[in-house]
């Protein structure tokens, strides 16, 4: 199974590259606003039951993928079947 994470950082942490983004973006003259930047983390998990998998997958990210203390994650599964 198909597991996608996306882990960005949590609403009023520090985010130094979305900063850069967003200013880089206003100098070229895109009227952006708020610019967060995070990570994805595409994985494929050997469970075949989607419980299971995201079960595992949120462990890996509690565990590894994700600071949890000043990031948030998303996980979205897909079956390959």
């Amino acid at each position: 199974m198909r597991a996608t994470v996306l882990v960005r950082p949590k609403p009023g942490i520090l985010d130094p590259q979305g900063a850069a983004v967003e200013s880089s973006l206003r100098q070229l003259g895109f009227p952006v606003g708020d610019a967060r930047v995070g990570r994805v983390v595409d994985l494929e998990v050997e469970a075949t039951d989607p419980t299971v998998a995201r079960s595992e997958v949120e462990r890996m990210c509690e565990q590894l993928l994700a600071n949890p203390l000043i990031e948030s994650y998303e996980i979205e599964l897909e079956d390959g079947r």
